[in-house]
């Protein structure tokens, strides 16, 4: 009897560990290799800026999958401060923020806030 509680608490764990894998995997963060950021440059002069706050960023893959998301807006380009939970959009056309928001959410992180930037 003592035997089978064992593996029965065993398995459960084992069961528990394996979808924490598969979900982390499906979404290739924290731990899910991923690849290094292409660094996107903006094509013509730069109008504005948009400060992100995002929820849910833990390393730098979730940092390099935010950034390339957004990168693939015309006129937007994105720079991620994982430590401080943001991204910055500087945009050479207008972005939408519902745009920005959705972009971000799709990888099912959370947009807080967008609030506008200063134009350097």
């Amino acid at each position: 009897m003592g035997d089978f509680m064992i593996v029965a608490v065993v398995a459960v764990a084992l069961v528990f560990a394996v979808r924490g894998m598969v979900k982390r995997g499906k979404n290739g963060c924290c731990g899910g290799g991923g690849s290094v950021a292409v660094k996107k440059t903006l094509e013509g002069e730069m109008i504005a800026q948009k400060v992100l706050t995002i929820e849910g960023m833990h390393c730098e893959n979730c940092k390099n999958r935010v950034e390339r998301q957004i990168n693939k807006i015309a006129g937007a380009v994105a720079k991620v401060d994982l430590k401080r939970k943001i991204a910055v959009v500087s945009m050479s056309r207008m972005v939408e923020d519902e745009e920005l928001r959705e972009a971000v959410e799709r990888l099912d992180f959370k947009v807080l806030k967008i609030e506008e930037g200063r134009v350097a």
